[in-house]
């Protein structure tokens, strides 16, 4: 599922990255890996704060739908 359906103090682990190399690259760089904890923040119609790795990054729609996710429960 994408992240971009998870809601706010939500946890889960990145399970793929999709998009172009130019994408997987960029989010690469920002420590979007596949096994990689991530949790939401924020999310304000699909656009997100997220922590990773101790950083807060924001993401639009569009840059977090790429990234999928399976929800920690």
């Amino acid at each position: 599922m994408p992240v971009t359906m998870l809601k706010a103090e939500e946890t889960a682990t990145i399970v793929k990255i999709g998009g172009t190399d130019a994408v997987r690259q960029h989010l690469s760089e920002l420590d979007f890996t596949v096994g990689e904890q991530i949790k939401v923040i924020n999310n304000i119609s699909g656009n997100l704060i997220l922590q990773v790795k101790g950083a807060r990054i924001a993401l639009d729609h569009e840059m977090a739908s790429k990234v999928n996710v399976n929800p920690s429960h």
